[in-house]
């Protein structure tokens, strides 16, 4: 076996020719083994030997017994250390996935038992803290030191799991990893493309970077900064303070996004009212806020004389900053401002999840949209809607702060 595996999961919904063409289309773009459980599809709902065709076929055991004939196709049976591991000793994956978060102790004394030599184990624990890494790197080695380099995975699993299960996957033998959309077999996996990214990028010394932010799965950031370059999507109410300094030890710098870009500027405290970028330095985060960049970018491209601003969250902080720089007075409005109709030139700072006011409405107003992708599309689309007329300046925005997020990352220590 060969560090590391990317495992895709069938999801539910998929059986029969839809699954085998998930497969395909999941080894295509990077996945290595592919995962049936019985908790998401009974014997008849998919053929494991065409599942097993174009590579390894892992078949794991959750409530319902295993079927004969997925074991029979499977190159990987997956079975609970607590519950039996009667599965052919060349195949067993010896699985435990606990009810809480452990102590080393507890997980070794866990796994005190013989195995198959050459018996994969895989150890999962829930996250409800971000500072439990450290746990699950200490459990990981001790695991290592035990079975060995090459049959060791330990996961993190929740809402807050992502950053750690990026960190484990430099000893672990399998990632579990999503193809994307709504639906994904745990909480906290990575997506396959950026996982595939990072395994194919040249080697650039351990320390990470990242983005942090909420609904984030549209970013760029991942494809166009060096790798290691995690994407790492948190409930809008998450822990991220408790996650950026729980990561300290692992990651050089982040990029912050929607919504946390204030709640990062006071907990660096920070004299900016804003911040979308972390760099390690001497031991600890030094934030700065490169969207100034971007701000300047899109005021000198929109050439207005003054603008109004749809939003008052980190982006508008970045654009009152260089608004006397670039002569053009800001007019930011809050929901409640907005009466009648805008006309003249604008910016739309809202993130695409946020509703607009039902009132918002524009008399041939020029709004330039800082979102890029599929939310820009959305929101231009809105813009439309209302009256308006859309000015994508979305990409100027994040190559403008991109650049200099570059330049920064380079001098982390």
């Amino acid at each position: 076996m060969k560090p590391l595996w990317r495992v895709v999961t069938v999801p539910p919904t998929l059986q029969g020719e839809a699954a085998v063409r998930f497969a395909e289309g999941a080894r295509r773009r990077g996945a290595e083994v592919l995962e049936i459980r019985t908790d998401l599809h009974g014997p008849q709902d998919v053929d494991p030997r065409a599942l097993s065709r174009g590579g390894p076929l892992l078949v794991s055991e959750r409530g319902r017994p295993l079927p004969p004939a997925w074991v029979e196709a499977a190159r990987y049976v997956d079975r609970d250390l607590t519950v039996s591991l009667d599965a052919p000793a060349e195949k067993l994956l010896a699985s435990h996935h606990a009810e809480r978060p452990l102590s080393t102790a507890e997980a070794l004394k866990l796994w005190d038992c013989p195995l198959p030599p050459g018996a994969l184990v895989k150890h999962v624990e829930p996250m409800d803290q971000p500072g439990h890494v450290a746990v699950l790197l200490e459990t990981q080695a001790r695991l290592i030191e035990r079975f060995g380099a090459e049959r060791v995975t330990v996961l993190g699993m929740g809402t807050i799991a992502l950053a750690a299960r990026a960190v484990l996957s430099a000893r672990n033998v399998l990632e579990y990893v999503a193809m994307g959309g709504e639906w994904s077999a745990a909480p906290g996996q990575r997506l396959l493309d950026d996982a595939f990214r990072d395994f194919r990028a040249p080697r650039r010394g351990p320390a990470r970077l990242g983005i942090l932010g909420t609904s984030i799965a549209h970013s760029r950031s991942p494809r166009i900064h060096r790798q290691p370059f995690d994407r790492i999507d948190l409930p809008e109410q998450g822990p991220v303070e408790a996650l950026v300094d729980s990561l300290l030890p692992h990651y050089a710098g982040f990029a912050v996004t929607s919504p946390f870009k204030l709640r990062m500027a006071r907990h660096t405290h920070s004299s900016l009212e804003a911040i979308n970028t972390l760099v390690r330095r001497d031991g600890r985060w030094e934030s700065f806020n490169t969207d100034v960049e971007g701000a300047r970018a899109v005021l000198q491209r929109l050439g207005s004389p003054e603008a109004f601003v749809l939003g008052d969250g980190g982006s508008t902080a970045a654009l009152r900053a260089v608004s006397a720089e670039v002569r053009c007075p800001l007019r930011v409005l809050k929901r409640a401002d907005i009466t009648a109709p805008l006309s003249g030139a604008g910016i739309w700072t809202w993130p695409d999840r946020v509703t607009p006011p039902e009132s918002l409405h524009f008399d041939r107003a020029r709004v330039a949209v800082i979102a890029y992708g599929a939310p820009g599309r959305r929101i231009a689309t809105e813009i439309l809607r209302r009256g308006g007329t859309p000015l994508m300046l979305g990409a100027a925005w994040f190559v403008a702060q991109a650049r200099r997020q570059r330049e920064l990352w380079e001098s982390a220590t």
